[in-house]
């Protein structure tokens, strides 16, 4: 395995998220990431590693191997054990959802696509209470 591999490894392991759901999230094919975890390619192009990295809450430089240690926080100022929680919180409202198999859209039944945006706004809403809750809960350490 390539370095830029492992890092990313790393990180999704942290943030528990699939390598195929966020390449799918990025539009990125998964053969790219196929191809780095195989040792057949070692690099990305810039924009590629850009995309990544933010994605995953890293510098470009944190994302090649550069620098050590993982960015402590993502982009919306979240820790990762926040990140995870909030995970395993959508998926297991994502899962109640599926098991109930009558979730519907003006009469028909909501697609792959429908699905995966109603997870993404589920992701953005927690998110959103989750720092709102820390402001208002805690208002003298997360001062801004």
């Amino acid at each position: 395995m390539g370095k830029v591999s492992d890092v990313i490894d790393a990180r999704l392991l942290e943030l528990g998220i699939k390598g195929s759901k966020m390449c799918d999230d990025l539009g990125i094919s998964r053969s790219t990431l196929t191809e780095l975890r195989k040792g057949r390619a070692s690099t990305l192009k810039a924009e590629r590693a850009v995309q990544i990295a933010e994605y995953l809450g890293l510098s470009v430089e944190q994302l090649l191997g550069n620098e050590e240690k993982p960015a402590p926080e993502s982009r919306n100022g979240l820790s990762i054990k926040e990140q995870k929680d909030i995970a395993k919180k959508v998926d297991a409202f994502m899962a109640s959802l599926e098991n109930e198999k009558d979730l519907m859209f003006d009469g028909d039944p909501a697609s792959d696509e429908a699905l995966e945006d109603l997870r993404r706004a589920i992701t953005v809403g927690y998110e959103m209470a989750r720092i709102k809750n820390r402001e208002k809960y805690n208002p003298y350490k997360n001062k801004k």
